[in-house]
């Protein structure tokens, strides 16, 4: 009995001894303090873009996520936050609002961000002081007539080119101002492309509207591999615009950018498929044309690397109109698989319906508004579920044979001004 009363004892003594320590830990860390200024230097503003509607400036700049941490002394990237930097200047004569859901349609309250950083470790000070420095730099959503008003609006995190679409509205009056930003820390493969010295111009292919689409029916039916040896997916997409309009179309829409391979994208992209971790900027494996690989690799991730919208672009040598002319090819991915025809013995599986992917892109880049010209074009040998062609990994692949041409333009464009090509019959498959 006095054994078990002394073991009573001693555990008591043990759990106490233990709060004791706990509590004293706490009211160490406890003690963490907050005190930060926002510089008064900000390197990211020389990154800034101007526009101006009427007598409304507006001035955009994002900070990268390094940028970001030195600003607010919180390292928002690693919440998924993303402070965009605006400033309005409003000469005219009438109040507008911010319309920040064109911005970014889950855009982060100040309060909800601050939230994210309320640490126990904090002291009651230095949460108030973490509320603080994001409230008091976030914008006023209402700017009066002869004021400049700027601040920050707390979107998602986009790394690479940022699409920031302001859109201000009075009573009959809607102003709609759209950036393309590039921010620094994503190692895109786009980046290695230069597309106005790829080409001598002794070497460019100037070409009317019946040249074009011969042009076109005569490109190689797929891409291949390094050494030209075997046929992949078909090249089933033609983009034609203006250099700085081509690649907003795609940005607005929500297609991210990929990454080179290297140790850092690579490790992603393992994690991404083991974790079932959604990795947006994924690299994607070398396909060849033009004896290159792809200059431009974009992508719609869903929730793990094993499943996403991609394409793959090269820029050609030919032209319309002044106009470059990228060639490529859109699947969807819809899994892994093994195969002794990857080094690394897995490869995606895409989905067999190529045109299904096809169709997809057709509409969202519609949703763009900045297509003024759609069309079709044979050069791709159909093939049909009963008698499929092979990749280059043997996933099986059928499809109409038809190309979609997109003529991309300076001015929005929508759905009713929207000129058809008088080439292939649109939709023919279902006729």
């Amino acid at each position: 009995m006095e054994r078990q009363s002394y073991l009573h004892i001693s555990t008591c003594r043990v759990v106490l001894r233990t709060c004791l320590l706990v509590s004293i830990f706490l009211a160490f860390v406890g003690c963490a303090q907050f005190q930060h200024q926002v510089p008064e230097i900000l390197p990211f503003m020389d990154r800034s873009q101007t526009e101006t509607d009427g007598d409304v400036r507006v001035t955009v700049a994002v900070p990268s996520a390094e940028e970001s941490r030195q600003i607010f002394g919180l390292p928002l990237a690693e919440k998924n936050i993303q402070p965009v930097w605006l400033e309005i200047e409003n000469n005219s004569d009438t109040a507008f609002f911010l319309y920040y859901i064109a911005m970014d349609p889950d855009i982060y309250s100040s309060g909800e961000v601050a939230w994210k950083f309320q640490s126990s470790t904090y002291t009651k000070d230095a949460k108030k002081n973490i509320y603080s420095i994001i409230r008091d730099n976030e914008i006023e959503w209402y700017f009066k007539p002869g004021t400049t008003t700027s601040g920050f609006v707390y979107t998602n995190l986009k790394m690479g080119t940022k699409a920031v679409v302001v859109r201000l509205f009075a009573e009959k009056n809607v102003k709609e101002l759209a950036f393309f930003i590039e921010v620094p820390g994503l190692q895109a493969d786009h980046h290695q492309l230069d597309p106005y010295t790829l080409y001598a111009e002794k070497d460019m292919i100037d070409l009317d509207d019946n040249g074009l689409r011969q042009a076109l029916e005569n490109l190689p039916c797929c891409m291949t591999n390094k050494d030209g040896s075997g046929r992949s997916d078909p090249l089933n997409i033609i983009v034609i615009g203006p250099e700085e309009e081509i690649w907003p179309a795609f940005i607005v829409r929500g297609w991210d950018e990929s990454e080179v391979i290297y140790g850092t994208s690579l490790g992603k992209t393992i994690a991404s498929s083991l974790f079932g971790r959604r990795y947006r900027y994924s690299p994607m494996s070398a396909l060849y044309l033009y004896g290159r690989a792809q200059d431009v690799g974009l992508q719609k991730a869903r929730q793990t690397v094993d499943e996403r919208n991609h394409l793959r672009l090269w820029l050609s040598p030919m032209r319309y109109r002044g106009m470059p002319v990228y060639v490529g090819q859109i699947s969807r991915d819809i899994g892994v698989k093994l195969t002794t025809k990857s080094p690394i013995l897995t490869t995606h599986e895409i989905d067999p319906d190529v045109d299904e992917a096809l169709d997809y892109l057709i509409q969202d880049l519609l949703e763009s508004q900045k297509v003024a010209k759609i069309g079709f074009v044979a050069g791709v040998v159909a093939a049909t579920p009963d008698n499929p062609r092979y990749n280059l990994t043997d996933s099986p692949y059928w499809t109409d044979g038809l190309r979609v041409v997109f003529v991309i333009s300076e001015e929005p464009t929508a759905l009713n001004e929207i000129e058809f090509l008088d080439w292939e019959r649109l939709y023919q498959k279902y006729e």
